[in-house]
């Protein structure tokens, strides 16, 4: 059976004047099984963004590599030959252009036809979303709700291999953040982009990822992951859950950091 992933070996990633340099990731290494959700933790400033720029192709890399890698055979992550989404924290909506013109501008930009089975596959996302009725208005006559739903429609409409987000929820109120996760979820499960999540959210991190990763302050060290038995699952009432969210609590703590880089994997 064919195998494929994404690979992160060895990353180092700064950002540069004429007169400095400053690494913010230094050598990260990171695998994520296709058709899976990564899900990041990690204190602010600790790199996680710079991740999600650096894979999308905005910031190069110092060193490493990032692949796709099917049965064992290695491709190098591009952006012009790998369609990558991406969400930013601010939605990334253009303001000069309509909520439809948002949507279909990846499929613009790289010149994808749309052809009629296209077109109902589209229609189907937007209805999901609920951003049919949106779709002749501009993004500064949206609630932020109503952007983070068109944000999620353009980048299913692309229909991406890698779908970046960098903390797509964290500007709603818990209501509408709770309605857009589960709205991720559905739509996700239709063609299961491989995806990568940075947030803040112990909770959301547990509802969303497949995996949960931690991130260390000291410039991107990875230092801890797990697979996660608690993924779409809402309101999880085992004892475990609350053991799992307890020990990612201690992992992103400033105590946990002063122990040492933690490497290891709950099964």
């Amino acid at each position: 059976m064919e195998s494929k992933m994404l690979v992160i070996d060895k990353v180092t990633v700064s950002y540069k004047t004429k007169k400095s340099r400053t690494p913010v990731i230094e050598g990260l290494s990171l695998q994520i099984e296709e058709g899976e959700v990564l899900a990041v933790l990690g204190p602010s400033g600790c790199g996680k963004s710079t991740l999600i720029n650096a894979l999308a192709g905005m910031l190069p890399l110092d060193g490493g590599s990032v692949d796709s890698v099917t049965s064992g055979e290695k491709r190098p992550l591009n952006p012009r030959t790998h369609k990558i989404g991406v969400i930013p924290q601010n939605c990334g909506l253009l303001p000069w252009k309509t909520v439809g013109e948002n949507c279909l501008l990846p499929l613009k930009l790289r010149r994808e036809p749309v052809t009629e089975e296209r077109r109902r596959e589209i229609s189907g996302i937007c209805d999901a979303l609920d951003v049919s009725r949106l779709l002749r208005r501009y993004p500064a006559q949206l609630s932020g709700g109503q952007v983070q739903r068109a944000a999620l429609a353009r980048a299913f409409i692309f229909n991406p291999d890698l779908l970046l987000m960098d903390e797509p929820f964290s500007a709603l109120d818990a209501i509408t953040r709770q309605d857009a996760r589960e709205l991720f979820l559905r739509i996700w499960k239709r063609n299961r982009p491989t995806t990568i999540l940075v947030t803040h959210s112990i909770e959301e991190a547990l509802y969303l990822g497949n995996t949960v990763a931690v991130m260390g302050n000291r410039r991107g060290v990875l230092r801890y992951s797990m697979k996660n038995p608690y993924f779409g699952q809402s309101d999880p009432e085992a004892v475990d859950y609350l053991t799992a969210k307890r020990v990612l609590h201690e992992k992103l703590g400033p105590e946990g950091e002063r122990r040492g880089d933690i490497e290891q994997t709950a099964e």
